[in-house]
């Protein structure tokens, strides 16, 4: 195809302005003649290097088409001019975009379909017009997804790589992977979901708007002054990404939790609740809040997750969720748990929420009850690491009074948590006793003997010192007492 940007040699829009008009009467008696007569008009235009005046005769002959309500037709017109030698990019696209204003016009969905994929011929492997294919590629999708063909649909729209698309603007590709991980996770695709969320970039999600609401109540005016005296009006950029910002965390929220990464959850729930659209409406905020702490808890033990706990248990909003947050204070002392307490006194109100069911196959989430379970096995290993830390020898008996289980169960847990070096512990069976003091090897008791005989060695120093002070104090107190006592008398 020609370059658009060479100057034109010679200027048809007088012809332009003569043959369109004539063309359109024609063509409600002959309309073949009247694209016959435009299509010699394009030739000119096009040899001549006419921008403005190709894309008229293009715009024309789609037009003329379409007010016929010949279909047909006007894929082949299409098709054929987009495949003329030399033919300008940028008349192609205005062509495409007319084209694409048609479908909403169609009378039914076999036509609309045809001119759709008609326009994904025409803008296969073209960069000038990625953005309209993009935009027709949506529509079939969203059409396929109405029909039921949700993996049609899914590979249909999945096969753009909208990322790579430089004369897109960044927040229309950021709707286009939401839009396709959204297919994924509907066909339950949740390893291509993933990668396609990779994608975003989570700092243009959480950028603040420029402009100020003074600016865009101006801007709007200036707009609107502007379509009033005819002028062309820019797109408008909005420059708020709140709700893209939401959309992407409800979806990473749904793949943390379909893979069991509670941890990632949480981290995903505070990046809402950082959100001001969230923070300013508390029937937003509370649930968000409780589902902090909920996940925050749920999570395996490690260095991370007690460092996000303990912010969690510190953040002051967690006043308006109280029940909730004496459950999460629990977690943060080292006391011992009784999870039939636990159970009984937040039971009721935690199955209330989607989050957690004691019951199986109750709940609309069929992960809700093995989150039930997860919470019960967080209580127990929370009390293995209270029992870990002020016990170094206790009986099997004891022990499985202490966290309400069985022997068998008491073993499994103390198992797990030995094999996710969350504490030490060896189970002597034959004597029936855990021992959960760490042996030390020869250096570890060599260097703490050590320090601790220079530990009483500089006690010794200082006791001497204190004594040879008290000793010299006790010299001096008689004599100076005598030297007063020979005063007084001199004076008497």
């Amino acid at each position: 195809m020609a370059d658009a940007g060479l100057k034109p040699e010679k200027d048809f829009s007088k012809e332009a302005d003569k043959q369109i008009p004539d063309a359109e009467k024609l063509a409600k008696t002959d309309i073949q003649a009247a694209i016959e007569k435009l299509t010699a008009l394009e030739k000119q235009t096009r040899q001549a290097s006419d921008l403005a005046s190709t894309s008229r005769t293009l715009v024309a002959i789609c037009t003329i088409c379409k007010d016929a309500g010949n279909w047909n037709l006007l894929n082949d017109q299409v098709l054929v001019l987009s495949k003329k030698h030399g033919q300008l990019k940028q008349a192609v696209t205005k062509m495409v975009q007319t084209v694409m204003k048609f479908l909403d016009d169609t009378p039914k969905l076999e036509t609309k379909l045809s001119v759709i994929e008609t326009l994904r011929t025409v803008t296969e492997g073209k960069i000038f017009v990625e953005v309209e294919r993009a935009r027709v590629t949506k529509i079939l999708s969203d059409i396929k997804k109405q029909q039921g063909d949700l993996k049609s649909a899914m590979e249909t729209l999945c096969e753009l790589q909208v990322e790579t698309f430089g004369s897109m603007d960044r927040r229309e590709k950021t709707e286009f992977i939401l839009a396709q991980v959204a297919l994924c996770i509907e066909n339950n695709d949740w390893t291509q979901a993933g990668i396609l969320s990779r994608k975003i970039s989570t700092k243009y999600l959480s950028r603040k708007p420029k402009k100020t609401p003074e600016q865009l109540e101006k801007e709007k005016k200036a707009r609107e002054e502007k379509e009033k005296r005819g002028e062309e009006v820019p797109p408008e950029v909005d420059d708020d990404t709140t709700d893209l910002k939401l959309r992407y965390y409800e979806q990473q929220i749904l793949l943390a939790k379909h893979d069991d990464k509670y941890l990632d959850v949480c981290k995903h729930y505070r990046q809402v609740l950082d959100t001001e659209a969230v923070e300013e409406d508390p029937s937003k905020l509370l649930p968000v809040l409780q589902r902090i702490i909920y996940f925050v808890i749920l999570a395996p033990h490690d260095n991370e997750q007690h460092d996000l706990l303990q912010r969690v248990f510190r953040d002051t909003r967690n006043a308006q969720v109280s029940e909730d947050a004496e459950l999460l204070k629990l977690f943060t002392v080292h006391e011992l748990m009784r999870w039939p307490e636990v159970s009984e006194e937040f039971g009721p109100h935690l199955c209330s929420t989607d989050v957690f069911d004691n019951k199986a196959n109750q709940s609309k989430d069929e992960k809700a009850h093995q989150r039930w379970q997860d919470l019960r096995k967080r209580v127990i290993e929370h009390n293995v690491r209270v029992v870990a830390k002020y016990y170094t020898r206790i009986g099997m008996k004891r022990l499985t009074q202490l966290l309400d289980l069985t022997e068998d169960e008491t073993e499994k847990y103390i198992s797990e948590l030995v094999c996710s070096k969350t504490v030490y512990a060896r189970i002597d069976r034959p004597a029936r006793i855990i021992n959960f003091a760490k042996p030390r090897d020869v250096d570890d008791v060599l260097n703490e003997w050590s320090h601790n005989m220079k530990s009483l060695l500089g006690l010794l120093e200082r006791v001497d010192h204190l004594i040879t002070k008290e000793e010299m104090m006790a010299r001096i107190q008689p004599g100076a007492k005598a030297g007063k006592e020979k005063k007084s008398k001199k004076k008497a």
